[in-house]
């Protein structure tokens, strides 16, 4: 309980000073107009209110992952509390500020065009492509989710017409002007997240719930024996880093009115993120009395369960009652709900950047949404573990270019470029070497696939720090030729 307590009040003090730090490496400024008035249009450049934009943020990055994310992550043992911790000061909350941040600078511009604008043009049309993809993969794997949660609720209406159901939600919140039906609807889905979290939180002291302390040991408990790197860090994704609120935070950096909000906005829904993770990962592992209780309950579940929801169902019943868990499970709902939607919103919004299409009149949303649907729909065909497992590995790997493309950026501008350059060389360890290891991967050897990750990483940080060496050799000529 004490690791538990000590590590919400970290994340708090994280947001207050190191958050304030990486403001400062920035250089927030309020003189600079943002696109939200500048270019409003009434659909998607929306100027709105600090705390409203922070409301839908929150909303859009608080997915599945960090409530099923951390509970399939404890399983790894307290090294998960770490990680949440330090993964979302240090990384996820730093990612999230400077590519939003980035966003407002370059006029509301998606991810792939911020990351083309400092990575160059053949890394832009290749993010362009993957992040299309993984944003539609998020779609169907926040269709099939919720789906699951819903009919756990409510079993007399089957998971197909509650995929349909959310289906047409998220069709209606990619079409209609943002603030006609997310503006609307989210802050009735906020209150059921935050009284999800609330109520979970205090139960957990309520409960006295026996969770692991740090100092009793951080050892791989993983009943599998997978390794913790770079299992673990790709387990619990969007409660510690995430590349997929990245793609969300242009959405936001269009609404946004002065550049000083952005903390609170783009760090504090990520730190806000944090907590519900640590508040999940902590729930898990004490609701059945301990890690390995945990893990034999799961291991009895049938293969096809979707085994977090389950874990999730049980938890709210038992320790908030049948209204309590009756709303704490919406709670549950709304976090895939409102990253579901603003998935496919975004996608949208990417490809019409990228073909330069006027997104106001309706039917040009429709030409470009239309496929995206169908994608999406063909997707919900495959199995959910197989789409959360590459969901993951995308999500994350996404994260490693948006924090390279941010390094390059405050190199470019003489700021302190180790705030995203470390977290950019350690995910992309973690990926390359995920993607070597994993089962869905090559199934290459240990070893082998943590080689892979380190040379990978060695290569990126060489190529930076070449590019750094040849723009001062530049620069130099420069101040040279302007004395002569």
């Amino acid at each position: 309980m004490i690791s538990f307590t000590v590590a919400i009040i970290l994340l708090v003090l994280g947001y207050i000073f190191y958050g304030a730090f990486v403001e400062k490496v920035f250089g927030a400024n309020n003189d600079i107009k943002t696109p939200a008035i500048t270019n409003p249009d009434g659909v998607d450049y929306v100027p709105m209110s600090w705390w409203r934009i922070f409301l839908i943020q929150f909303l859009n990055i608080a997915g599945l992952g960090p409530i099923f994310g951390a509970i399939m992550g404890i399983m790894y043992g307290p090294s998960a509390f770490l990680w949440i911790v330090f993964g979302s000061i240090f990384g996820g909350a730093v990612h999230d500020y400077i590519s939003g941040m980035l966003s407002i600078r370059q006029k509301g511009a998606s991810l792939p065009e911020i990351i083309g604008s400092q990575l160059g043009v053949g890394v832009k049309q290749f993010v362009r492509v993957f992040t299309v993809v993984l944003l539609i993969l998020v779609g169907a794997v926040f269709v099939s989710g919720p789906a699951g949660i819903l009919n756990s609720i409510i079993p007399n209406i089957s998971i197909l017409w509650w995929a349909v159901i959310v289906f047409i939600y998220y069709a209606l919140a990619t079409l209609l002007p943002i603030d006609k039906l997310i503006g609307r609807f989210y802050p009735i889905f906020g209150f059921c997240l935050l009284f999800m979290a609330a109520g979970i939180l205090f139960a957990i002291y309520y409960n006295s719930a026996p969770i692991p302390e740090i100092w009793n040991g951080i050892a791989n408990q993983e009943p599998k024996h997978l390794p913790i790197f770079p299992m673990m860090f790709i387990s619990i994704a969007c409660g510690a880093i995430s590349g997929f609120h990245a793609t969300q935070s242009p959405l936001m950096a269009r609404c946004v009115k002065n550049e000083k909000t952005g903390r609170r906005i783009f760090y504090g829904a990520m730190i806000a993120e944090g907590i519900i993770a640590l508040i999940w990962a902590a729930a898990g592992s004490s609701f059945y009395g301990s890690i390995q209780g945990l893990q034999e309950y799961v291991a009895t579940l049938p293969p096809t369960a979707n085994k977090a929801a389950i874990v999730v169902k049980a938890i709210s019943d038992n320790w908030l009652g049948v209204v309590g868990g009756f709303i704490a499970m919406l709670g549950v709902v709304a976090a895939p709900l409102t990253s579901g939607d603003t998935a496919l919103r975004s996608a949208r919004l990417t490809i019409a950047d990228f073909l330069k299409f006027d997104q106001k009149p309706i039917k040009n949303r429709l030409v470009i949404s239309l496929p995206i649907f169908v994608a999406t729909f063909i997707l919900l065909q495959i199995n959910f573990d197989i789409l959360w497992r590459y969901f993951a590995w995308g999500n994350q790997t996404l994260s490693v270019f948006t924090l390279w493309a941010c390094s390059v950026y405050l190199r470019k501008e003489k700021r302190n470029y180790f705030i995203t350059l470390l977290p950019a060389m350690f995910m992309t360890c973690v990926c390359a070497t995920y993607i070597m290891y994993a089962p869905e991967g090559f199934s290459l050897p240990y070893w082998v696939s943590v080689a892979i990750g380190i040379t990978l990483t060695i290569t990126f940080l060489s190529v930076f720090a070449f590019k750094e060496k040849a723009e001062r050799l530049m620069a130099e000529k420069i101040r040279v030729r302007s004395k002569e």
